[in-house]
């Protein structure tokens, strides 16, 4: 009876196991170009990259000045995305030579780059994404990204990849 208990226990874990996989992205490539320097408007985020610096920085360090040569990248993280919307900040996002990334935004870049819409407003898009990044780059060029996850799935191994492919993009700017 002892021994069929320990099989039915290590049947269940092996299954178990490989379910949990099947919504875990598989070799996700890190990010192993130049080293990068990002502020952060909200917690840092844990990332696998070791060449990666975080800077805290809040939404008046944005309005005040030109950060394009102190950061390759600004990230707005979930608990400020309705404040970084709000339209004094459209402005910004499309003058600063830098791109920016919404960490967590249901709602794609378009209510932080148009003035007029309100967060709160604006439906939810059925993406799955999990950010959004925009890049203005002249006049007549922008860019605009958004990650979603693997199987649509929070985890942190997901998570993590999301971030790597951030990166990536940043260095492809960056080119």
């Amino acid at each position: 009876m002892r021994r069929k208990i320990i099989l039915l226990f290590l049947l269940i874990s092996t299954l178990a196991a490989c379910s949990m996989d099947k919504n875990e992205v598989k070799d996700s490539p890190l990010y192993e170009g130049r080293d990068l320097t990002i502020g952060v408007v909200g917690k840092i985020p844990d990332v696998r990259e070791r060449n990666i610096v975080f800077k805290n920085i809040d939404l008046n360090d944005i309005r005040k000045g030109n950060l394009s040569s102190k950061y390759d990248a600004i990230f707005i993280m979930k608990e400020h995305l309705i404040e970084a919307a709000r339209a004094p900040y459209a402005k910004i996002y499309k003058n600063y030579g830098i791109p920016f990334f919404f960490i967590e935004s249901k709602k794609s870049h378009v209510p932080f780059i148009e003035a007029e819409i309100e967060y709160e407003a604006f439906p939810d898009t059925d993406s799955g994404e999990y950010a959004s990044g925009y890049y203005h780059l002249s006049n007549d060029t922008e860019k605009s990204w958004g990650y979603g996850l693997y199987n649509d799935t929070v985890n942190e191994v997901n998570i993590l990849d999301v971030f790597s492919r951030i990166f990536m993009t940043i260095k492809t700017i960056d080119q």
